[in-house]
C-alpha cells in the first residue's frame, strides 16, 4: 500500500523587509477578526482558515448571540437584529419574566452577559459592527488591514455591513452560503453542494412557481471557493499532536481500531433508533475483525439513539463507549484510529476523518436527501468514502489522497489579497 500523505500547513509566502516597503507597510495583513454563532461547528470552519493562513495567534473572537430563554426559544427563525428589536420590546411592553413563566411553564432562565463557555473562556466580546468598523479603521495605519472570517447565517448581516462600512480596511470572508447576494463580501467559501439547487435534478424536484424563493438564485462566480466538505483545524501537524498526548490512551489499544462518530437527525438526513439497531448489526457483524471500537456521540445524538447503542454494545469487552466527560478523546481518535464508521448526517466530523486518509465508512448514506444526498454522491464519486455494509474485514486497509479543502481553501484566500495588492504576514 502506498503511504498516506497528509495534509501539511500551509507555507505562506514569507516576506522580508525589502518586501514590506516594495507593497507598502499597509498592504499586510497581520490580525484576524472571528465572529461566530455559538455553533462550534461553524466557528471551527472559521477558526480552522485562520490558522491555516497563520493567523492563530492574532485573531479575536467576536460572537453574534440571540436572546435566550422563554419564548425566545421559538423565534431563531427571525433576523438576529429583528429577534433583539422584538426582545426589547416584549420586555419593555409586557414584562419578560412573566413573559417566560407563561411560555415555559417555570422559572425563566438567568442569562448572563458573557458568551465564551462554550470555548471554555469567560467572556466572548459580543459582534458589534460599530466598534469593530471603527477599530479597523484607526488602528489602519498602525496594523494594516484586518481579514474578517465568519460563518453561519447570524453573522451574514455582521460581516456585510463591516464591509460595507469599511471595505479599504478590511477583507471580508464568509464560510457557507450566506443566502444573499454574493457581492456583499470579498470572498464566500461554500462546499459545492450548497450549489446543488441550481442543478437540473434538484429543479425538478421543485414546483416551477417555488423555484425563485430557494436559495442560491445564482451559480458561483470568480470570488467564489468551492470545497467538497466543510473547514476545520485537522492537520499532520495537529494529528502528530494529539498521536503523542493520547499516546498513553491508545497506543495499547488492540487493533485495529475502529472509531464510530454518531450524530444525530436533521432535516435532510432523518433516523432514530431504526438506524441505531441497524449501525449495531452490522458493527456485531464486523466486530470478530475489530481489535478494539470505541463509540462517540455528539451533542445532537438523541437520548433514544445512543441509549439503544449503550444497551447492545455497552457490555462488550472490545466496544468502549465514551461517557461524554472531558477530556473529549475525538482528536485523539482521528490521530489513532485505523478505520472510522461516521453517520451521514454530520458534513464536519466526515470532511475531519476524510482529512486522514484511513477507511472512512459511511452508515446512512440513503436516508439523505437534497443537498446532503448530493454530498454522500461527490464523497464516494471521490473514493474518499464507502458505505457501511457489515461485511467489511476491518483489518484490511485502503487509502485515497486526503481531503485537504482547508489548505485549499487557505491558498484562494492568498490569491485574492494578492489580486487586491495585499498579502499576509509571514
Amino acid at each position: 500500500m502506498k503511504p498516506i500523505r497528509l495534509p501539511e500547513p500551509p507555507s505562506p509566502t514569507t516576506f522580508g523587509v525589502h518586501d514590506i516597503f516594495e507593497v507598502g507597510a499597509y498592504s499586510i495583513v497581520r490580525r484576524a477578526i472571528v465572529i461566530g454563532n455559538g455553533s462550534p461547528a461553524a466557528e471551527n470552519q472559521s477558526i480552522g482558515l485562520v490558522r491555516a493562513l497563520g493567523l492563530s495567534d492574532k485573531h479575536v473572537l467576536y460572537r453574534v448571540t440571540r436572546p435566550k430563554g422563554g419564548i425566545n426559544e421559538w423565534l431563531h427563525w427571525l433576523p438576529v437584529s429583528v429577534h433583539k428589536k422584538l426582545d426589547f420590546v416584549l420586555k419593555q411592553l409586557f414584562g419578560y419574566t412573566q413573559l417566560c413563566l407563561t411560555a415555559r411553564g417555570r422559572r425563566p432562565l438567568v442569562i448572563h452577559s458573557e458568551n465564551g463557555g462554550g470555548l471554555g473562556l469567560s467572556t466572548i466580546l459580543e459582534a458589534d459592527v460599530k466598534k469593530i468598523v471603527t477599530t479597523a479603521k484607526e488602528t489602519y495605519e498602525k496594523d494594516g488591514p484586518v481579514l474578517v472570517v465568519a460563518s453561519g447565517r447570524d453573522t451574514i448581516s455582521v460581516s456585510s455591513s463591516i464591509k460595507r462600512l469599511a471595505s479599504q480596511n478590511v477583507f471580508v470572508i464568509q464560510i457557507q452560503h450566506p443566502r444573499t447576494k454574493l457581492n456583499r463580501f470579498d470572498l464566500v467559501i461554500t462546499p459545492k453542494h450548497d450549489f446543488y439547487p441550481l442543478t437540473p435534478q434538484a429543479q425538478l424536484q421543485v414546483p416551477r412557481f417555488l423555484r425563485q424563493w430557494i436559495t442560491p438564485c445564482e451559480p458561483p462566480d470568480g470570488h467564489v471557493v468551492l470545497t467538497l466538505g466543510a473547514l476545520h483545524q485537522i492537520d499532520s501537524t495537529v494529528l502528530r499532536n494529539e498521536a503523542s498526548a493520547w499516546h498513553d490512551d491508545f497506543a495499547p489499544l488492540p487493533k485495529p481500531l475502529v472509531v464510530v462518530n454518531i450524530g444525530g437527525p436533521i432535516g435532510n438526513c432523518r433516523y432514530g433508533v431504526d438506524l441505531a439497531r441497524q449501525l449495531t448489526e452490522k458493527l456485531m457483524s464486523v466486530l470478530a475483525s475489530c481489535g478494539s471500537v470505541r463509540v462517540s456521540f455528539s451533542s445532537r445524538t438523541p437520548e433514544k439513539v445512543s441509549s439503544f447503542i449503550v444497551k447492545q454494545l455497552g457490555d462488550n469487552p472490545k466496544v468502549y463507549i465514551w461517557n461524554g466527560e472531558e477530556p473529549n478523546p475525538y482528536k485523539g481518535h482521528l490521530a489513532w484510529a485505523d478505520a472510522f464508521v461516521i453517520t451521514a448526517d454530520s458534513v464536519s466530523m466526515i470532511s475531519e476523518s476524510c482529512s486522514t486518509g484511513k477507511p472512512v465508512y459511511i452508515v446512512g448514506a440513503e436516508r439523505c436527501t437534497w443537498k446532503y444526498a448530493e454530498f454522500q454522491k461527490s464523497l464516494n464519486e471521490r473514493g474518499v468514502v464507502r458505505p457501511f455494509l457489515g461485511t467489511e474485514d476491518m483489518s484490511e486497509t485502503w487509502s485515497y489522497p486526503p481531503l485537504n479543502d482547508t489548505a485549499e481553501a487557505a491558498n484562494r484566500v492568498r490569491k485574492a489579497l494578492a489580486e487586491r495588492g495585499w498579502s499576509i504576514r509571514q
